[in-house]
């Protein structure tokens, strides 16, 4: 692992990449491109960038029209927004299955000082149930571009949850296959099944339970519809535990993706670590992931004691 940036400034900077490739993407942006980082692709394509202001309702509304007229929109603002346009998201574009792609950035606790009303612990839960949609969530920067290549590969509406805080850009080779988890760490004792900045937190901890001889696989769960509902029983069903990692609220997002595909299986465990059915508060991302036992050592002594009791 190296050096470290956000996924949503990756996701900025790959968009004003894909422009020059793409004539026909368009950018829209609910007046935060300079937090969301559509504000790279504005300053390379002004003519094909769309402020839409603090109306996200009609954000989505106008993408939909562009997608029926042969255009590739990119809709961003902040994840818990996705709220105030989700009638538009299910009846305008999903229902239609329009080809219109949502990149929404600050998700989760990490989001840090703007508080609870701000930190989107259920935009996985609203996007998995909407027929029709696909939900990635990149754990870095290079990971972050890969979603979007297969975002553009998708003929549908595609749902990107990025976040706000900086997170270390892997070094090492992480294939990437839409709907597949990837095995980032073997593992024989239990796995670590995880998503977005919860794969630095795992990998942290894994070698912090190695230290203590546990033997722990970490899993990077980067799509989250379509689940890879094989791909985890397998896991299960070699590990006997898992343990999921998620910067979300531990109903309605990966921890009940991998439940429902393990429920018929014998002999195996699920522990389900997340925000526990709560709001977010104001505070640095590092001490709210402590607060929500989500940081590396909080992981490594629920592992544990999951595997010792």
């Amino acid at each position: 692992m190296s050096e470290k940036k956000a996924t949503r400034v990756a996701y900025g900077e790959y968009l004003a990449k894909l422009g020059h490739t793409h004539p026909e993407l368009v950018v829209l942006d609910a007046d935060l491109a300079g937090a969301t980082m559509t504000q790279y692709f504005k300053k390379e394509f002004p003519d094909r960038f769309f402020d839409c202001g603090i109306a996200e309702a009609n954000m989505v509304d106008m993408a939909a029209g562009m997608s029926n007229v042969g255009l590739l929109p990119f809709c961003s603002t902040f994840s818990v927004f996705a709220g105030r346009a989700y009638d538009q998201i299910r009846n305008g574009v999903c229902y239609p299955k329009l080809n219109v792609k949502f990149g929404f950035t600050h998700a989760g606790i990490t989001l840090g000082e703007d508080g609870g009303s701000h930190q989107a612990i259920e935009d996985i839960a609203i996007m998995r149930a909407l027929p029709n949609m696909t939900v990635l969530v990149p754990c870095d920067a290079n990971e972050t571009e890969r979603c979007m290549d297969a975002a553009l590969a998708i003929k549908g509406p595609v749902y990107i949850r990025l976040a706000r805080l900086p997170s270390t850009i892997f070094e090492m080779d992480m294939p990437f296959t839409l709907g597949k988890i990837n095995v980032l760490r073997e593992g024989t004792d239990a796995a670590l099944l995880c998503c977005g900045v919860m794969v630095e937190e795992s990998m942290k901890a894994a070698e912090l339970l190695a230290a203590q001889g546990m033997n722990v696989a970490v899993v990077n769960a980067h799509t989250l519809k379509p689940f890879d509902e094989e791909g985890v029983q397998a896991l299960a069903k070699k590990v006997g535990h898992i343990f999921t990692v998620e910067e979300h609220n531990v109903i309605g997002g990966l921890g009940d993706a991998a439940a429902a595909a393990m429920v018929n299986l014998d002999g195996v465990k699920l522990t389900k670590l997340g925000v526990q059915d709560m709001f977010g508060q104001s505070g640095k991302p590092a001490h709210l992931l402590k607060a929500y036992k989500l940081d590396d050592q909080s992981i490594a002594e629920a592992v544990a004691k999951g595997l010792r009791g």
